[in-house]
């Protein structure tokens, strides 16, 4: 609960002594609970747009939008962490000069921000962010920008998902599929995905081969998920092998093993037996 004195001045010192104390306990709680280094770091706006491939921006005007939203930074990075807490004493002068000026009901401009899916990151306004999160409000102004990417922003938390993201977006550069097909190529491990490109690029060079015929990328890859992933993933599933891993992590795992059985990419009955027998 926020305590008020009711004199602006001292209020917003206590504020600002507040934001930083909790900064480091956060910072404390992180290390003890052995959390990965950027867990309290916010998103940086340049990597995350480039992890998921820019298409275009629109001016969407002004808007309120949630503080819980706002996840990052253009260029401010290292003055906030995840929950723009101040991370340094340096900044001290200027937050308080903003926290007396929400007190006393004086008005505040919006904060400019770049929109990516759901998530949000500010171009000017760090400390008027910092301190509506520091007097519990739930809401902001802001003028926003969308920035359509090639791939959703959906699931990114931390700075470290960033290279599964990439990794993905590469993998649908190289393998172009689309709708449910698309949806179905999820893999955790983004190594995972240069090897699931090169897996679908080796079967596209057979079947080009076998039918002595040229196939783009993107008839390759429908042909693939058709012929090739679909009926797998299918036998997988009846045969209880795809346990709590998404389907293209289950296919990978026994693509992996059937190139130890054979050099073909017949699947029948003992093959699936073999593959039981691990």
């Amino acid at each position: 609960m926020q305590t008020d004195t009711g004199f602006p001045r001292a209020d917003a010192e206590n504020d600002f002594l507040k934001a930083r104390r909790r900064q480091v306990l956060s910072r404390l709680a992180a290390w003890l609970r052995r959390e990965p280094d950027d867990v309290n770091i916010m998103l940086p706006f340049d990597e995350v747009v480039e992890a998921l491939g820019r298409v275009g921006e629109r001016r969407l005007g002004p808007q309120v939008i949630r503080l819980d939203s706002i996840v990052g930074s253009v260029d401010r990075t290292r003055d906030f962490d995840r929950r723009f807490r101040p991370t340094s004493g340096r900044l001290r002068e200027r937050w308080e000069r903003l926290a007396r000026a929400q007190r006393r009901g004086e008005p505040i401009p919006p904060i400019e921000v770049y929109r990516v899916g759901d998530l949000h990151f500010v171009s000017d306004g760090h400390h008027r962010v910092s301190v509506a999160h520091a007097l519990k409000q739930d809401t902001i102004e802001a003028y926003v920008t969308e920035v359509r990417t090639k791939i959703s922003a959906d699931g990114i938390r931390f700075r470290g998902d960033l290279i599964v993201k990439n990794d993905r977006r590469l993998f649908l550069e190289r393998v172009p599929l689309s709708g449910p097909a698309r949806a179905a190529m999820v893999l955790s491990d983004p190594w995972q995905y240069t090897i699931l490109s090169e897996t679908v690029e080796a079967w596209g060079f057979r079947l080009m081969q076998d039918e002595s015929k040229f196939y783009n990328r993107a008839e390759i890859a429908a042909r693939f998920y058709a012929e090739e992933f679909e009926p797998v993933v299918t036998m997988l599933r009846q045969a209880g092998l795809i346990g709590d891993r998404t389907e293209a992590e289950a296919y990978l795992a026994v693509s992996e093993q059937r190139y130890r059985l054979m050099r073909t990419h017949r699947w029948d009955d003992d093959v699936i037996a073999k593959l039981r027998k691990g």
